[in-house]
């Protein structure tokens, strides 16, 4: 296993620069996800790391390895990188056994047969497709067609494993299942990863840290549960989870760690943590997830926050609980909640200490 280093990369396809100035470090046994939606640079940045694509700035280095450094003009084909890679489509080889797709790259590097046959049965173990050695892949389901793509990726030992999309071709509930193998699986491999995902339950679920890009940039690296709660900006805020955004003015001027004072557009009044200093008359808006709401009930709403009446625009059943629509001084708003509002006014309970107020608007463009 090798740690991986990448420093400054660019790469354009023609006048589009596609990534720019990347940097990332990848500690070896990490499982790092490049999460974002389409078009963000994601799979470009794991090309360049295989060598499908050739960047046009930067270097990259594995272990004692540089892949790539364009002030050097060093350049490795894929061939002579030690990577292992699977992509949303596994590519088996139709005619071949289980066994055989597995020792294909074996083959190419000339193990010697005892040493295959060693190696086949360890991986297939591994995997748990011991039992499918003979069958070919029209006989496998997706998932199990999934775990020979892996399989055959890591019979040969590579310093690192990139995996690009690898769960997309599988229905929701094969996705799922193959979701909680792969995360027991990584346990006990602690193999250098990088994983490429639009679907946030994997990255949040798989990673060690996450890596989240939008226009070929780095918007946040940290791990699942600083990216949830301590979004960096608003799009990383409103990519990740549910979030709700409430544009509001600041009524007195507010240190950095006070709370703020706001006012919403249609005159009510609440209180919200300030990480930075706020002057008064500031542009701000609230970001806040769903399930840090509550539906106040007089005399019982918990300390620590304010109350403000909305007025309920929707309501759809998601099957164990109901999401619910909500008007809050022109912001749309959605609210979670086990039991569906009767009436069509409610009055909701924020704590202050619950959103994360950005300055300015919520420029969520991907």
């Amino acid at each position: 296993m090798a740690d991986l280093n990448i420093q400054g990369l660019t790469k354009r396809f023609g006048g589009v620069t596609a990534v720019e100035d990347v940097n990332l470090h990848v500690a070896d046994g990490e499982f790092v996800t490049l999460l974002g939606p389409s078009g963000c640079g994601k799979s470009t940045t794991l090309a360049a790391v295989a060598g499908l694509d050739r960047a046009d700035g930067g270097r990259i280095q594995v272990g004692e390895t540089v892949y790539f450094d364009a002030s050097r003009g060093i350049y490795l084909p894929p061939e002579a990188r030690n990577c292992g890679l699977v992509f949303q489509s596994y590519a088996l080889w139709p005619h071949m056994t289980v066994a055989e797709n597995v020792a294909f790259p074996l083959t190419l590097r000339k193990v010697p047969a005892a040493e295959r046959k060693r190696r086949i049965e360890e991986v297939l173990g591994l995997v748990e497709m011991e039992r499918f050695a003979a069958r070919y892949p029209h006989e496998l389901s997706g998932g199990q067609q999934q775990r020979v793509a892996l399989a055959r990726t890591l019979v040969y030992r590579p310093a690192i494993l990139l995996l690009d999309e690898p769960l997309s071709n599988l229905d929701a509930k094969l996705r799922d299942r193959a979701r909680a193998w792969l995360a027991e699986l990584r346990t006990r491999l602690r193999l250098t990863t990088i994983y490429v995902t639009h679907d946030q339950i994997e990255a949040l679920s798989l990673s060690d840290r996450i890596v989240v890009m939008n226009g070929g940039h780095i918007a946040q690296i940290g791990t699942p549960q600083q990216i949830y709660e301590h979004p960096a900006d608003p799009f990383v805020a409103d990519f990740i989870g549910t979030t709700n955004f409430l544009p509001a003015r600041v009524v007195d001027s507010t240190p950095a760690g006070g709370r703020a004072v706001l006012e919403l557009a249609d005159g009510q009044r609440m209180e919200a943590l300030s990480e930075s200093a706020t002057p008064a008359g500031s542009r701000v808006t609230l970001a806040f997830r769903p399930e840090q709401m509550l539906v106040a009930r007089p005399g019982t709403e918990p300390a620590g926050g304010s109350v403000l009446a909305t007025r309920v625009t929707s309501r759809s059943y998601v099957g164990g609980q109901w999401q619910v629509g909500l008007d809050l001084a022109g912001a749309t708003l959605r609210l979670e909640t086990r039991q569906p509002p009767s009436e069509d006014e409610l009055h909701l309970w924020l704590p202050s200490t619950g959103g994360i107020l950005f300055r300015g608007g919520a420029d969520v463009t991907a």
